[in-house]
């Protein structure tokens, strides 16, 4: 069982979401509101189709007539073009798809069912009423809700916008999120390490992961373990006016991590530090003001997990995401034996392939230490043991969280 010291992972992410609002909309052009999320409905200003069209090649005619013999061919109507006049029985228009249904039509006899010779056409096959027609508002109508508050815009949904005559749409406003990295033993990338440092990693790919939930990322850079410097940095945070502060270390009890108590000073009201997670326990997260403070593990995967796990999730929310919570695992089947779980939910890091079956496998990586960042580039998906699992032959079913590319 999860140890009951340790807040359980679902509980934590509750717990982080139950207080994220909606911080306000603007508007964005079309072009530039892809991976946004719609702050208002969004409403129709048009029908589509405007007018019934043809959904296929062919001839527009009077159903009823096509026993009757030849049709005669009087006109054409292509998209944008239409053919103005109503049909007179034993009539018929060759159209195309797309193009108006002329007045009278109710069918669209296919081209190859039909013979066509000296200005008639001889049908080889019959067309039911309707047939081939896209009536008027198939697709939606003027002032009907097309879009809806809280859904995120991909290509499908832009393409429903743009159809719907909207140039630019109401969007939430991007929540703005200030990274702050901490650690005596931390350079920049391009720098000359000493003996004891090493390569500040963690911002770029945590501010890769908020920025692709939707954020605004503003690297505040490094500071020293050292209160004052720590101090400063909070206060560069909320002079940038964040609406999330991330911390990346600094977030235990040693004696070097000094980011509870910095923040403490600051005014920080702590909602809890101790998760049931592996990679991940000790993560800070609480409030200062209207900001909300996530402080992530120094560990770089233990970092990257935890942002995909909570950051993500409150940026979306903030957005007013409807999806913003929302189970991101699926099912895959275990690629080597695994031993029980222990007291914490474990995201392991995985590679994906496919067995002879097309199922999806998912292969933990032999070393899961939390430092690992070469695992992780060669892994694909997180596999997820939870809390007092039994141990897991290989070909068992399990869950996977897929690792953004």
């Amino acid at each position: 069982m999860a140890d009951n010291k340790l807040l359980s992972v679902d509980d934590a992410l509750a717990r982080v979401l139950s207080g994220a609002a909606l911080l306000g909309e603007e508007e964005t052009p079309l072009a530039a509101a892809r991976g946004r999320t719609l702050a208002r409905d969004l409403v129709a200003k048009r029908t589509q189709p405007p007018v019934d069209v043809s959904a296929m090649d062919g001839y527009a005619l009077r159903s009823a007539d096509l026993a009757a013999g030849p049709l005669k061919l009087v006109g054409e109507s292509a998209a944008g073009h239409g053919y103005a006049a109503a049909l007179s029985p034993g009539e018929t228009v060759r159209i195309f798809t797309g193009a108006p249904v002329p007045a009278g039509a109710d069918a669209i006899l296919l081209q190859e069912d039909a013979d066509v010779a000296e200005g008639a056409i001889r049908a080889k096959a019959g067309a039911a009423p309707g047939h081939h027609i896209r009536v008027a508002g198939l697709d939606f109508r003027a002032g009907a809700a097309g879009l809806f508050a809280g859904t995120r815009l991909g290509p499908a949904e832009l393409a429903l916008a743009a159809a719907m005559n909207h140039a630019a749409l109401p969007v939430a406003r991007r929540p703005r999120v200030a990274l702050l990295a901490s650690g005596d033993e931390l350079v920049p990338p391009g720098a000359e390490p000493g003996p004891a440092q090493i390569i500040a990693c963690n911002s770029f790919a945590v501010g890769a992961i908020a920025e692709g939930a939707g954020a605004e990322v503003i690297d505040l850079g490094l500071f020293r373990d050292d209160l004052a410097d720590l101090e400063r940095g909070i206060g560069l945070a909320r002079e940038a006016k964040a609406d999330i502060l991330v911390t990346l270390g600094g977030a235990s009890v040693g004696d070097h991590d000094l980011l509870r108590p910095a923040l403490a000073r600051q005014g920080m009201t702590l909602d809890f530090w101790k998760i049931a997670m592996r990679p991940g326990k000790p993560l800070i997260s609480g409030r200062l003001g209207d900001a909300h403070i996530l402080g992530l593990p120094g560990n770089p995967v233990a970092s990257i997990v935890c942002a995909l796990v909570f950051l993500a999730p409150l940026i979306r929310a903030l957005q007013g995401d409807l999806r913003a919570g929302a189970d991101q695992t699926e099912a895959a089947i275990a690629g080597a034996n695994l031993p029980a779980n222990k007291g914490r939910r474990d995201y392991m890091r995985a590679r994906l392939s496919r067995d002879a079956e097309g199922r999806l496998v998912a292969t933990p990586q032999p070393m899961q230490d939390s430092s690992l960042l070469t695992e992780l580039a060669q892994s694909q998906a997180l596999l997820i043991r939870e809390p007092g699992d039994a141990p897991l032959p290989a070909g068992a079913p399990c869950r996977i969280w897929r690792l953004p590319g």
